[in-house]
């Protein structure tokens, strides 16, 4: 069965490499594609081909619909474009490739959009930090003015974002001169903020939220159409070098159990919690692999195998792990030829 996952994040070479490590009969031909060829995913897959450079929407899609006929895919799991890509599965099945999606596309466009998604999501157990929009420096102070009285610290990001870029806790004490001599990341001064932001006028849409203080969680997980296969939730600890805590909260479980339902979440996807006022807050969901998913199939189950595996044959074909609670888990950085 050929499987090909297009150019994505960095996590598809841990993806790849555990499922070449649990496909002891050679069940599955891993392809992969990329722009760039020194990919270390290109060493990892057992295909491996160039991807065009500036094709976008339809024209990707086009391109996309070609190689699966050409390269006879049988899966295929999208990372670029992924969400234009999720409103053509009828086109793909035409070929005969299936496509494994996180989710349909309505809900993907929500996740990826976190005004939409945090005003949307209904979450008891788990709710969102207290947030407003804003796109100009008049809805900012009057944001800023509702909800610093009621919060000892406050942050902003993007309401489209990867990676955390845009992400940065706002400091009423020191400039941005001052954070940054002082290395304080993720650290904006808050009268610089303002003048920066009065000077652009509109700018794209931002949101000002409450600062949660307490442990960031991460939970890696398996999904079926919705239903919630199994997860694997990790705490990331403080200090440097310490690693992470495999910590199946049931909490942060039930929560992203009902996130699943809620979203339609498929085949590997991860959410983001982090504790404030004693109790998870979510962050977001990251319709994908997290970066850190090979540290969490080092508690048993092995994610990106059991969703390709149980996309293929159906969720009987697959027996599930329990995963090992309190495990401490870490990444080391390995040094590797490149092709």
């Amino acid at each position: 069965m050929r499987v090909w996952y297009n150019r994505t994040f960095s996590s598809v070479n841990a993806a790849i490499k555990l499922i070449r490590e649990a496909d002891t009969d050679g069940r599955f031909t891993i392809v992969h594609s990329n722009a760039n060829r020194h990919a270390p995913a290109a060493r990892l897959a057992h295909e491996f081909h160039i991807e065009p450079v500036g094709l976008k929407g339809e024209a990707y899609i086009d391109w996309c619909l070609a190689f699966c006929r050409e390269q006879k895919i049988d899966i295929f799991v999208p990372g670029r474009e992924a969400t234009l890509l999720a409103s053509e599965l009828g086109r793909f099945a035409e070929i005969g490739t299936r496509v494994l999606s996180a989710a349909p596309p309505a809900e993907l466009k929500r996740i990826h959009d976190k005004a939409d998604f945090y005003a949307e999501t209904v979450l008891p157990d788990a709710p969102v930090a207290e947030f407003r929009v804003f796109e100009n420096i008049a809805q900012f102070d009057a944001a800023w003015a509702e909800l610093r009285p009621r919060h000892a610290k406050l942050c902003v990001k993007p309401s489209h974002s990867i990676y955390g870029l845009g992400f940065a806790i706002v400091d009423e004490a020191r400039s941005s001169a001052a954070l940054l001599l002082a290395g304080a990341e993720y650290h904006v001064g808050y009268d610089d903020l303002r003048r920066g932001l009065a000077e652009m006028g509109e700018f794209r849409t931002m949101l000002l939220m409450e600062f949660l203080e307490g442990p960031e969680y991460s939970v890696d997980c398996v999904g079926d159409n919705g239903r919630l296969v199994t997860a694997v939730v990790r705490r990331k600890l403080p200090q440097a070098g310490s690693g992470q805590l495999i910590d199946m909260r049931q909490d942060i479980l039930d929560a992203t159990t009902r996130l699943c339902a809620d979203y339609r979440l498929n085949g590997v996807f991860n959410a983001q919690f982090r504790e404030g006022g004693g109790r998870p807050r979510l962050l977001e969901i990251n319709p994908r692999m997290s970066g850190g998913i090979a540290m969490a199939c080092l508690a048993g189950p092995n994610l990106p195998y059991i969703a390709l595996r149980c996309f293929a044959d159906g969720f009987d074909s697959v027996t599930v792990p329990p995963v090992a609670n309190g495990m401490r888990v870490a990444e080391v950085s390995v040094a590797t030829e490149l092709a």
